[in-house]
């Protein structure tokens, strides 16, 4: 039944992601190049609904479906790796015109191209786990 629930979840959030346009490409676009703030208020948005559930899930000790406690552990300090990472997370998303989570929508919604992107996606998150621990910190 839980699985139910979160495949009802996931396709709710594919279907307001599509049709708040946060899925579309032009959109993307004319967030980079300053035309619209459109994007800009779905991203702050998430982020604040973010901040707030975050901080709810710390203060009242929230548990998961399972029934055990979530912890959310703190973050590595260290700028470099956040600004490299930032950068190669957004030269892509400029690039293909969507991030990990409109790719799911994109292929549900029918634009098969954007198959390549998820399968370059995995790629990079493969590669990443094989060399994580070689990288500097």
């Amino acid at each position: 039944m839980k699985k139910l629930l979160f495949i009802f979840i996931g396709l709710c959030f594919g279907i307001i992601m599509y049709k708040s346009e946060a899925a579309s490409w032009f959109r993307i676009y004319e967030m980079f190049r300053f035309e619209a703030f459109h994007m800009y208020g779905i991203i702050g948005t998430a982020l604040a609904f973010g901040i707030l559930f975050v901080q709810i899930i710390k203060r009242y000790n929230v548990k998961s479906f399972d029934g055990n406690p979530i912890v959310i552990a703190p973050k590595e300090k260290s700028f470099s790796r956040y600004l490299l990472g930032g950068i190669i997370f957004g030269l892509g998303w400029a690039l293909v015109g969507a991030c990990p989570g409109p790719i799911f929508v994109l292929i549900g919604a029918g634009y098969l191209p954007i198959i390549i992107v998820f399968l370059s996606a995995a790629l990079g998150t493969f590669l990443y786990g094989v060399l994580k621990g070689k990288l500097p910190h």
